[in-house]
C-alpha cells in the first residue's frame, strides 16, 4: 500500500487527507473551502500532458493565481484577530491526484497556509485513452467531496466557497447548496446529475451522503475566479451570493464590504498584486469601476476604501467610478445582501442546470 493510501480516507475517486482532529472540525461556525486549480494555483487538467507536467512540478515551481496567497493569509489574520489562535478553518479541493499531496502541502507551507484538510481526485487511473474524458469531468467528484466535508462540520456551519469558471464551479457549488437544502426531489436530482456527466456510482454516493447531513443550506457566499474570461452576467442565474471576480483584488474588496477583511489587509493584497504580479494603477481602477457598475460594491464601502487606496498610491487622485455606487438596502450581521435598485434574488428559486450558455 502506498504511503498516501495509509494517510488518507478513500471513497471512490475522492481521497481525503485530514490535518486536524474531528473535534476541532466541528468547532467552527464558519469554514472556507477553496478549489485549488485555477482558483488558488495556476494549474490545468485539460489534457494528459498537462496532468503529467503538473505532477512532476516541484513545490516551489507551482505558481499562484496572483494575490491568492496574500488573500488567504489576510483572511487567516482577520480570523485570528477575532477568535484568537484557534486554527483557521480552510479546506482545499483539487483534481490533482493524491500522489501529489506531499508537494501540494509543501507549496501551502511555503505560502504559510495550514489547511484543516484537503480533497484530491484519484485521477491518474483516468490517464488512459478510454478514460481521458473523466480527467476534466469534476461535478461528481467535487459534489461528493463537499458533501463528505459537510458530514464533518457542525450543524449550523456557514461556508464561503471559492472556485473558477473552467470547471463549472458555480454549478457545483449551487447544486451542493440545493442538495443540502433539499430543493430537488430524488428523481430531479438524479436527472440533473446525469445531465452533468455524473456516473452511477457517484450518484448513489451523493444520495447516500444527502441522507446523512442536516436539512439546511450552509453556503454563505460563492466567489468565482474568471480564469477563462466568462462574461460575469452569466453568473446572475446563480443569484447575487455568487460573485464572479476578474482578479483577487475584487474578491478582497467584497470581503472587506462583508467585514471579513479590514482596510489594512485589503491594502496588503493590493500591494502584493502590484509588487509581485505587476497589476497597474489603471487595472486596479478598472477592477473597482467594474464592481460598482455590476452593483456589487455599495456606497458605504466605496466611501471608505477609495480614499485609502488613493492615499497609498494604488489609485489616481482624480479616480471616480463611472457610475454612482448604490446605497445599501438590506444588510444582516454586517453582511450586504441587497443594494438599492438591484432585483436579482440572493438565491434563485430554481437554477437551470440543463442549459449552459456562456
Amino acid at each position: 500500500m502506498a504511503d498516501w493510501e495509509m494517510r488518507s480516507e478513500i471513497e471512490g475517486d475522492v481521497v481525503f487527507f485530514r490535518y486536524t482532529g474531528e473535534n476541532l472540525e466541528r468547532a467552527f461556525s464558519e469554514v472556507y473551502v477553496w478549489d485549488l486549480d485555477k482558483t488558488y494555483l495556476d494549474t490545468s487538467w485539460a489534457s494528459a500532458s498537462e496532468l503529467w507536467r503538473t505532477v512532476i512540478e516541484k513545490a516551489f515551481q507551482k505558481k499562484n493565481i496572483p494575490g491568492t496567497a496574500s488573500l488567504v493569509r489576510a483572511l487567516r489574520s482577520g480570523w485570528e484577530d477575532k477568535r484568537g489562535q484557534l486554527a483557521f478553518p480552510i479546506y482545499f479541493i483539487t483534481a490533482s491526484p493524491p500522489q501529489m499531496e506531499e508537494k501540494i502541502t509543501q507549496k501551502l507551507e511555503l505560502d504559510e497556509i495550514k489547511p484543516l484538510g484537503a480533497f484530491f481526485k484519484d485521477n491518474l487511473k483516468n490517464w488512459k485513452p478510454s478514460r481521458w474524458w473523466r480527467l476534466t469531468k469534476q461535478v461528481g467528484f467535487k459534489v461528493q467531496a463537499l458533501l463528505q466535508l459537510r458530514t464533518r462540520l457542525k450543524e449550523d456551519v456557514r461556508q464561503v466557497l471559492w472556485g473558477d469558471d473552467s470547471e463549472s464551479d458555480a454549478v457545483i457549488y449551487s447544486l451542493y447548496s440545493d442538495i443540502c437544502a433539499r430543493r430537488h426531489s430524488e428523481k430531479e436530482l438524479i436527472d440533473i446529475l446525469s445531465s452533468l456527466h455524473v456516473i452511477g456510482e457517484q450518484t448513489e454516493t451523493i444520495l447516500d451522503l444527502q441522507e446523512q447531513i442536516p436539512v439546511n443550506d450552509p453556503v454563505e457566499k460563492i466567489y468565482i475566479n474568471l480564469a477563462t474570461d466568462t462574461d460575469p452576467e452569466y453568473y446572475l442565474k446563480f443569484g447575487r451570493r455568487c460573485v464572479p471576480t476578474l482578479n483577487t483584488l475584487q474578491a478582497a474588496l467584497d470581503l472587506f464590504q462583508d467585514g471579513r477583511l479590514n482596510v489594512g489587509r485589503v491594502l496588503n493584497v493590493a500591494k502584493d498584486m502590484r509588487e509581485n504580479y505587476g497589476i497597474t494603477k489603471e487595472e486596479m481602477e478598472s477592477s473597482i469601476d467594474n464592481l460598482v457598475r455590476r452593483q456589487i460594491l455599495g456606497e458605504p464601502t466605496v466611501q471608505v476604501i477609495l480614499p485609502e487606496l488613493v492615499g497609498h498610491g494604488f489609485l489616481s487622485r482624480d479616480f471616480r467610478p463611472s457610475v454612482e455606487p448604490r446605497k445599501v438596502e438590506e444588510s444582516r450581521d454586517g453582511r450586504i445582501f441587497r443594494l438599492e435598485g438591484v432585483h436579482e434574488p440572493w438565491i434563485p428559486e430554481g437554477i437551470d442546470y440543463f442549459h449552459e450558455f456562456r
